[in-house]
């Protein structure tokens, strides 16, 4: 063995040898110690950031379990709003209730009624800077979100910190709308959120043009208008297709506070609050800076209606009218009136300046006027002298005795029973079972004349007349020239203790006026639809027109001439009549028999309509054509209301059904023309 391969066979027992050693042979190792300023040792670091990440992911968890939370919590008040909402597939648009334009002589506006006030109006007729004025101060994302608008919500909580008052509101038009159309005006949460999902719904069903013509439609804007349209004839006497920019500036800024910026009420505040609609359209590039200067250096300014608070009396009356003269009105109409608006001025202020400079001498307190011409036509009436402060109509609804303006209801009486002007009565005390009536001074001029009596007011004299007479037949006198009251027939009615009122007693006296005729007092002329379509006025002249035009009358022959009327044939043939009629005049005829047996089939359409036709030609000779209320051209221009009904002679069930049924007096509704010739 080489000396190399014995040392190899050392090294591989050593290396061979790895038996552990006995615990007490082994050597302690020497400890380490710690250096108090070396860094914290690397795996501490780790187990540190474990913990770090660990913290974190907890906060995402429960975030995400919070965010959930949330979630959930929004779709409970959805459904909560959902549950308490119509629901949503049947909610429609309101219908906007009807409004009443009411129109004095010549087409000026007196006054508008009805829960809206104000016709409907479309944007493409307004002037473009109106519309637009409304988006800038109210909304001016409007065309931008789909109902609600969070950047507006915040924009306008942060203008109402730093500015202590917001200059622009929170609520988007269509959330406004959403109120107005369907929720209450109540201040709370649930509305708002009902607000919320309703405006929503609205985006969804109309356009962005709809919704802002329906809001520009609905909005209140004080004083009782309900509409652009409203709004305008109410604050400047013009319709909303005629505002200025300045003027549209003014009503887009009464919507945030319609009661407290009202132009008629707080001039100035409505005119600073104009200002900053101008303002934000001139921001927004709506108006150029020029136009905006402009406008702002002519500020609108509400106009005093012409009339006064008065026409609001002659309004209310003419409501009433309407009642009787159509009933319930379920469509927007237009009121054609006989008031004369600068004579109801001159009215308003006559009585005002007399109660100004003697009322408070004579201890007057109130007082009516009512003016009309001989054929009853209203041209002007004053209910009070404020209607502010009171709304009671003293000129149509008050009762008051009328004293010695009665009396010429007795003398009338008196020619009537064979007097005359130039009759002579003692003028001296008289004494009726007790009450002896005075005259005013106390004085008595003994033998008069009748025409001296009633000029001097002779108490006496109107006391003897109606014992004379009867005073049941004073009254009748009453009656029959327009008194509708409740009259006494008694001794005393010869100085007026019965009550009446002004309007009775004026039209009563447009009897003496027009030489004897008597009038019914009339407001409405004519009343039509939106539409144009004639509802009164000439609604029965249209209609019995259409007898002549081509009904049972159509044989009647009077060229050049607008005429009306109604055949008329009774049971079994026995009467046959025509009553036809034009603006000159108006002409019945009856055929029949004095024993009333039956003719053979003589109906009214035949030999009546003949007679009439050929004496009208007659008593229309030289006289100039004149239209009937309703209709123009000639009566046989005129269109028909329906497609004619084939004509009879009036034989079987054409007689039966012009005749009405049995024990009918005739086709003819006398009622009805006596309605229309009394309108007249």
């Amino acid at each position: 063995m080489t000396a190399r391969q014995a040392g190899k066979k050392r090294d591989d027992a050593v290396n061979f040898d790895v038996r552990p050693r006995p615990q007490q042979d082994r050597a302690p190792a020497p400890r380490r110690q710690r250096d108090e300023s070396a860094p914290l040792a690397r795996p501490k670091k780790r187990k540190r950031s474990r913990k770090h990440r660990s913290g974190f992911g907890r906060l995402i968890y429960w975030g995400a379990v919070a965010a959930a939370w949330a979630v959930i919590a929004v779709i409970g008040v959805v459904i909560w709003v959902g549950i308490h909402l119509p629901p949503i597939q049947s909610l429609e648009i309101p219908k906007r209730p009807p409004s009443v334009l009411i129109l004095g002589l010549g087409g000026a506006t007196l006054a508008t009624r009805g829960d809206m006030g104000g016709a409907e109006i479309s944007l493409r007729e307004l002037p473009d800077y109106a519309p637009k004025a409304f988006v800038a101060i109210e909304d001016r994302r409007f065309f931008a979100h789909h109902g609600i608008d969070p950047w507006g919500i915040l924009r306008a909580g942060v203008r109402d910190v730093l500015h202590r008052g917001a200059a622009q509101g929170g609520s988007t038009i269509t959330q406004q709308l959403a109120k107005n159309l369907f929720l209450t005006q109540e201040r709370t949460v649930s509305r708002k959120l009902q607000e919320a999902v309703l405006a929503l719904w609205l985006e969804h069903k109309f356009s962005k043009q709809q919704i802002l013509a329906l809001y520009l439609n609905r909005v209140y804007f004080g004083s009782g208008a309900y509409g652009i349209e409203a709004a305008a004839q109410r604050y400047f006497v013009k319709p909303a297709r005629q505002l200025t920019l300045p003027e549209a500036a003014m009503l887009a800024g009464l919507v945030q506070s319609p009661s407290r910026l009202a132009p008629s009420r707080n001039p100035d505040g409505a005119q600073r609050r104009a200002a900053l609609v101008i303002a934000a359209m001139a921001e927004q590039k709506i108006i150029s800076a020029d136009a905006a200067k402009r406008a702002l250096a002519n500020p609108a300014r509400a106009v005093k209606p012409t009339g006064g608070g008065s026409v609001n009396y002659v309004a209310d009356w003419v409501m009433d009218a309407v009642d009787d003269l159509i009933g319930r009105v379920d469509q927007d109409i237009t009121v054609e009136t006989t008031i004369d608006l600068a004579l109801q001025t001159a009215a308003e202020q006559s009585l005002d300046d007399a109660l100004a400079q003697k009322g408070d001498k004579l201890n007057i307190g109130e007082g009516a006027l009512v003016a009309m011409t001989p054929d009853g036509a209203v041209r002007a009436l004053v209910g009070g002298k404020n209607y502010a402060e009171s709304q009671f109509n003293r000129a149509i609804a008050a009762r008051r005795q009328p004293g010695s303006a009665f009396k010429p209801f007795v003398y009338l009486t008196a020619l009537e029973h064979g007097l005359s002007p130039d009759t002579v009565r003692d003028d001296k005390p008289i004494s009726v079972q007790g009450w002896r009536p005075e005259n005013y001074e106390r004085e008595y001029l003994g033998p008069v004349t009748l025409t001296q009596a009633l000029a001097n007011s002779l108490n006496t004299v109107s006391v003897r007349l109606t014992l004379e007479v009867t005073p049941a037949a004073v009254v009748r006198t009453a009656y029959r020239l327009g008194i509708e009251s409740k009259l006494e027939p008694n001794a005393s009615i010869a100085l007026g203790t019965s009550e009446v009122s002004v309007r009775e007693l004026v039209s009563a006296y447009a009897t003496f006026a027009n030489g004897g005729l008597a009038v019914v007092p009339h407001v409405v002329e004519r009343i039509r639809s939106a539409d144009g379509k004639t509802l009164y006025g000439g609604m029965m002249n249209t209609m019995m027109h259409e007898t002549l035009a081509s009904g049972t009358a159509r044989r009647a022959e009077l060229p050049g001439w607008l005429a009306a009327g109604k055949t008329g044939t009774s049971q079994d043939f026995r009467d046959a009549w025509f009553i036809g009629y034009t603006s000159h005049l108006v002409t019945g005829i009856w055929l029949g028999n004095d024993d009333n047996t039956p003719t053979k089939r003589a109906v009214g359409g035949g030999v009546p309509v003949e007679i009439w036709s050929r004496f009208m030609k007659t008593a229309h000779q030289g006289v100039t054509p004149a239209p009937l209320p309703g209709l123009s051209g000639g009566w046989f221009s005129a269109p028909p209301l329906a497609p004619p009904a084939p004509v009879t002679d009036n034989t079987g069930a054409g007689a039966a059904a012009e005749r009405g049924g049995p024990r009918n007096g005739g086709g003819l509704d006398f009622w009805l023309l006596d309605k229309l010739f009394g309108r007249r």
